[in-house]
């Protein structure tokens, strides 16, 4: 089965230090939270909203030993009036036998407004 495993962060400053650091610390959450093994992930999709040009954060990924294979995208976050700004959104596909309530999205930083219901608690953060 595969399942989509979702997460997001945000970042303070359009550059490429802070999103591939941020980005990074997000995929290491998700990795974790999950158990997920680079052969067990079909691909990996990235969005960011228009206001972050300053390096493609699917870059952050290939900073994780083991992640060089995974094929992953970037591409714009739709542009829709209110939405919060700053913001790196992924969407990983894995090979999994976790059944779907038990998968661990991640949010973090500001994103954690998207899915407040889904925030890891200061008993599970990585």
């Amino acid at each position: 089965m595969i399942r989509g495993i979702r997460g997001a962060t945000t970042v303070k400053d359009n550059n490429e230090s802070d999103i591939l650091d941020n980005t990074e610390a997000l995929f290491r959450a998700m990795i974790h939270e999950n158990a997920i093994e680079p052969d067990d992930v079909a691909s990996v999709y990235v969005s960011v909203t228009e206001n972050l040009d300053a390096v493609f954060p699917a870059k952050a990924l290939r900073r994780i030993e083991g992640w060089t294979f995974v094929p992953i995208m970037c591409m714009a976050e739709a542009s829709i009036v209110g939405s919060l700004t700053s913001c790196i959104r992924v969407m990983m596909h894995v090979n999994t036998t976790t059944s779907q309530d038990q998968i661990r999205h991640v949010y973090l930083e500001d994103a954690i407004v998207l899915r407040p219901d889904l925030a890891l608690t200061e008993d599970n953060q990585v």
